[in-house]
């Protein structure tokens, strides 16, 4: 029997870091699309990632072809990935993912100038990720750009839930949205575990989603694993291979944040859960911060950034 062709023509992948890696080794291994272009900051990185790339594809029988591609090159791709990073260090203890901001900006505004009128749709994965979203399709005038941080921290959410009350990983349902960051909002009044609500561990829940991260970064430097399913899962959703919930960083009421959508033939609705009083503060709360946040890097307000923790 022949195999059936992938459901995707083209993927395009920018970054060729630990991220950029992880993603596009686990585009590869999905079997998602037919070509796979990485573009990189030079093109000996983009080609040496692609021949490794393409050891693994051979290896394991993947349908997908990697090929090094520079920005102009992906312009016909149905959906590219954003991955990238600036080297810079990172002193802070709080809003850690907000760390990058100035460092990673410049690079993200260059893309979406490069990739200006683009039409496919955008993932962002570069951190901290609900801002460099909306920077991107501002500077690019892409219509469908989206930033996977909430639905990593969903997914963390649930795994962590299923293994505090010893339960299979899909009995749980539950979100986490607003910032991929310490204003993350855990949607605990409507959490249900096999179909009902259920009282959620509220404390051990944040503190894990908080240290979860720091125990990955210290011990392998950074995460990329998660991340790159993150993404191989929303790229599914938002190109209309499957039809279902994520939860993703969208213009939201007069805010960039995370929020749950539904898709359904790759269009997105928004569908946020009841949330409780203190659910509802916490989400206006970083709307608030990511906001105030974005015209500090727009340099519409002067520093410091506002600081907002309900994890």
């Amino acid at each position: 029997m022949t195999p059936s062709a992938p459901p995707v023509a083209v993927v395009g992948v920018v970054g060729a870091g630990a991220v950029g890696q992880a993603t596009a080794g686990a585009l590869v291994a999905s079997g998602l699309c037919t070509r796979l272009l990485v573009a990189s900051r030079t093109p000996e990185q983009a080609a040496a990632l692609a021949a490794d790339l393409d050891d693994m594809r051979a290896a394991v029988g993947s349908p997908v072809r990697p090929h090094a591609a520079p920005l102009a090159g992906l312009v016909d791709c149905q959906a590219v990935v954003v991955a990238v990073r600036v080297r810079f260090p990172n002193t802070n203890t709080t809003d850690v993912r907000m760390g990058g901001t100035r460092a990673n900006a410049p690079v993200i505004r260059a893309l979406g100038a490069a990739l200006h009128g683009y039409t496919g749709t955008v993932l962002m994965v570069t951190n901290p990720v609900d801002l460099m979203t909306r920077l991107f399709a501002e500077s690019s005038g892409c219509r469908r750009v989206f930033g996977i941080g909430s639905n990593l921290d969903s997914a963390r959410y649930r795994l962590t839930l299923a293994r505090l009350l010893d339960v299979p990983l899909g009995a749980v349902n539950g979100h986490v949205i607003g910032e991929h960051g310490d204003a993350a909002v855990v949607c605990a009044s409507a959490t249900t575990v096999y179909g009902k609500v259920i009282p959620v561990p509220l404390q051990q829940v944040r503190d894990e989603l908080a240290a979860r991260p720091r125990r990955i970064n210290a011990g392998i430097g950074r995460t990329r694993s998660g991340p790159a399913g993150a993404v191989v899962t929303t790229l599914r959703l938002v190109l209309g291979v499957d039809d279902g919930l994520v939860e993703l960083a969208v213009p939201y009421q007069d805010g960039w944040l995370g929020v749950p959508l539904s898709f359904i033939a790759g269009r997105p609705i928004p569908c946020l859960p009841a949330l409780d009083d203190t659910e509802a503060r916490q989400f206006d709360a970083a709307r608030t911060k990511l906001r105030a946040a974005y015209q500090v890097l727009r340099g519409e307000l002067p520093h410091p950034l506002p600081t907002v923790r309900t994890l």
